[in-house]
């Protein structure tokens, strides 16, 4: 997969969860998740750019831990919507959110080991 599949992979991802946040009914739970869940879903491909333009392979890793720490924080948004009722736990935005995963951790391991 190439920077640009994957940044594109990672804006749809964010237009998929905002299409799902405001589908989901209006109440004091999910105002609470859904407001985290945006900020934690769209910061995935702003940050992906960011690590596009890194100045070194350390930056680089470094905002690829950042986009990982957001989809990390996502998925547990999802999860916890999931098994509160609100979403279906085979959802497809939250299959896509623990495949980003593995992507960056992947990605992330991959950098490190060849920077040695």
């Amino acid at each position: 997969m190439t920077n640009k599949e994957l940044e594109s992979r990672l804006i749809d991802f964010a237009i998929k969860v905002l299409s799902l946040v405001k589908s989901l009914p209006e109440d004091r739970v999910t105002n609470h998740l859904c407001g985290q869940l945006l900020r934690s879903a769209t910061s995935p491909a702003l940050n992906y750019g960011e690590a596009l333009g890194a100045e070194s392979k350390k930056d680089f890793v470094h905002k690829l831990g950042v986009v990982l720490k957001e989809l990390r924080e996502s998925f547990n948004c999802l999860r916890i919507l999931s098994g509160s009722g609100y979403l279906p736990e085979d959802h497809p935005v939250t299959k896509e959110c623990n495949e980003l995963i593995s992507i960056f951790v992947k990605s992330i391991e991959t950098t490190k080991r060849n920077m040695k």
